[in-house]
């Protein structure tokens, strides 16, 4: 049975109510309108959501996991940042400043993806520890960050680089500052 919308002319499925666009928006027919209280799957509440349904130990589980794995995306960085921070172009030390747009980009996307400013904290801390390590003299006296421009720019500006990502990172709130009941 084929219906029309009145005064549009729109016969069959397009023609009932709550079917429009393909983005589900009046944008055409086609596809039916979200429920009214449908909630996209990267909102907070979903989230919480997600977490809550794997109760228990598990949920431990896979957020020290996500948190380790995390602390070594930050060594990663350090170590490959080590040993590649020092290519210049005439006197600019062209790699350094890359680095310090990436480290502060990977930690600030790693708290937004996590919902807090921990997940900004992990990569960074990783980072940190890494990139300290390479810069202090070995027992052969070898270090990959030396003490030149370059060296500089790496290794201090990314230490604010990743103290900002982790200041900008925005919070779900302090539990200092929560409120709990009525009182």
């Amino acid at each position: 049975m084929t219906e029309e919308a009145p005064g549009h002319g729109i016969t069959g499925d397009a023609a009932r109510p709550g079917f429009s666009g393909p983005a589900g928006d009046g944008a055409g027919p086609g596809f039916p309108d979200p429920a009214p209280d449908a909630v996209a799957p990267w909102a907070p509440s979903g989230r919480e959501e997600a977490a809550d349904s794997l109760g228990g130990p598990l949920a431990g589980a896979v957020t020290g996991a996500t948190y380790g794995v995390l602390f070594l995306l930050g060594v990663v960085l350090g170590v490959v940042g080590g040993f590649e921070h020092s290519w210049y172009a005439g006197d600019l030390p062209v790699a350094a400043v890359g680095w310090l747009v990436i480290l502060f980009a990977v930690p600030y996307a790693m708290g937004r993806l996590t919902g807090g400013k921990l997940g900004a904290l992990v990569p960074a801390a990783g980072w940190l520890v890494s990139s300290f390590v390479l810069a202090t003299p070995q027992a052969a006296g070898d270090l990959a960050i030396a003490g030149d421009p370059s060296g500089f720019c790496y290794l201090y500006g990314g230490a604010v680089a990743v103290a900002l990502a982790v200041v900008a990172t925005r919070s779900a709130g302090s539990w200092l500052l929560r409120r709990y009941g009525n009182a």
